[in-house]
């Protein structure tokens, strides 16, 4: 409440600024992120079932270890502003699609999957050649040369394949 108070006072854009210079979105939300997906993985495999302590201990390693070297914060900080550009052209297409087409929504779901798959992998290619990750030249060189021609095309196939699932159906 303390923390809603003082934003409120100096405005948001000051309270997250003073969180970045805290290293809060290079350090902390990283651990925290790494932490609980470890812990997480940790307690759904069982493997310390009885000593729960063993997988905090061990998820509070890894998520430090991780942030040992800033290849994770910047990979971090590099990734989630595209992974946010890449959810609002989903949900965009996914409201336009909503507003001016009715039914087949399996085959729409599949189409819309696809997409999204095509943009994870853009995201993911971006990223890995942006922190210059191992092969990122080679990401860059195709990226560059033939990026715009594979995305077309494989828009077209989605289409295609939509299109006929959606006939078949209909068909059918």
């Amino acid at each position: 409440m303390l923390m809603l108070q003082w934003a409120s006072q100096y405005g948001f854009a000051d309270f997250l600024n003073q969180l970045e210079s805290l290293g809060f979105f290079q350090y902390i939300l990283p651990f925290l992120l790494i932490f609980a997906v470890v812990y997480a993985v940790l307690t759904k495999i069982k493997v310390f079932e009885e000593n729960k302590g063993a997988s905090v201990v061990i998820a509070i390693a890894i998520g430090l270890l991780a942030l040992q070297f800033d290849i994770l914060p910047a990979f971090f900080q590099n990734i989630f502003p595209k992974f946010g550009i890449g959810l609002a052209i989903l949900l965009i297409g996914l409201i336009l699609a909503g507003a001016f087409i009715s039914g087949y929504e399996k085959a729409y779901s599949w189409i819309f999957f696809g997409i999204g798959g095509l943009i994870f992998l853009i995201i993911i290619f971006i990223s890995l050649a942006d922190i210059q990750f191992a092969g990122s030249w080679w990401w860059t060189y195709f990226w560059d040369r033939y990026g715009a021609a594979t995305v077309a095309l494989i828009i077209v196939a989605a289409t295609i394949v939509g299109i006929i699932l959606a006939t078949r159906k209909r068909e059918g």
